[in-house]
């Protein structure tokens, strides 16, 4: 018996073994305006939420206070990292910040988290996320660079998106266009939608020799893209150990069906 026992634990250890990687699931900073677009004759008050997880099947993380969150318009730098309030979504820790948008122009707002310690990948997790909201019919800012340790910069303008349109964007990390960067792609279901196999669940393209990227959308609804780079330095961990940091370049556009 205690030899059939050690058998059926040494299959399912193989068995397991094996499967851990064919069933990871992709991170994602979640970076969610109320709307991309605010007119005149619009509602001018944003809800920003601030998630991490994993946007198609609705899985949530515990998110720890970010170290930056703030807005670009017009070349001008905006601190809203105090507008932030903490909030509990189905046990998770999440927050949320309300904007009242007074400016015409395109309003880049972006965050740098705090360090996620993955366990299962043995390194931390640092998203850099962006999202553009246009404001009153003055397009301009939209292709503007933060300055973050990496970010995608839109060759599209990232709002106004039709289902069916295409979006290009660079890579760039440390300034630098990324040769061949993989961007990971993932609909906001929010767990509504079942996937055929897990390769729909994250969809996985690649830039160009100069970093430069293109994807369709084949539904309405919100999008992220997540270019993955490693940092130059080192975190440690409460183990005293010191581990690698992966950066991801976020960046979130809402698509829309055309009538």
């Amino acid at each position: 018996m205690n030899k059939t026992y050690s058998r059926i634990l040494l299959i399912l250890t193989i068995f397991c073994t094996t499967l851990i990687p064919f069933i990871a699931h992709a991170h994602f900073q979640y970076l969610i305006p109320s709307t991309d677009i605010v007119m005149q004759n619009h509602e001018r008050s944003l809800r920003i939420d601030l998630r991490f997880g994993h946007p198609f099947e609705g899985i949530l993380m515990h998110m720890k206070e970010p170290i930056g969150f703030s807005v670009m318009v017009r070349g001008r730098h905006y601190d809203l990292l105090k507008t932030l309030k903490d909030r509990d979504v189905e046990g998770f820790s999440t927050f949320t910040a309300l904007y009242n948008v007074k400016r015409p122009g395109d309003h880049i707002f972006y965050i740098e988290p705090s360090p996620y310690f993955e366990s299962a990948e043995a390194c931390f997790i640092v998203h850099y996320a962006k999202t553009v909201v246009h404001a009153f019919g003055l397009e301009e800012g939209w292709d503007e660079e933060i300055g973050l340790k990496t970010e995608i910069i839109p060759l599209t303008r990232p709002y106004g998106i039709w289902t069916g349109n295409t979006f290009q964007g660079i890579v760039k990390a440390f300034e630098e266009p990324v040769p061949y960067a993989e961007i990971e792609v993932e609909y906001l279901a929010g767990g509504s939608l079942e996937a055929p196999s897990a390769p729909f669940i994250t969809q996985l393209i690649k830039a160009d020799m100069n970093g430069v990227f293109t994807y369709a959308f084949p539904k309405a609804g919100w999008w992220a893209f997540a270019a993955l780079s490693e940092d130059r330095v080192k975190l440690t961990h409460t183990d005293g150990k010191e581990y690698p940091v992966e950066i991801g370049a976020v960046f979130w556009i809402r698509v829309w069906d055309m009538p």
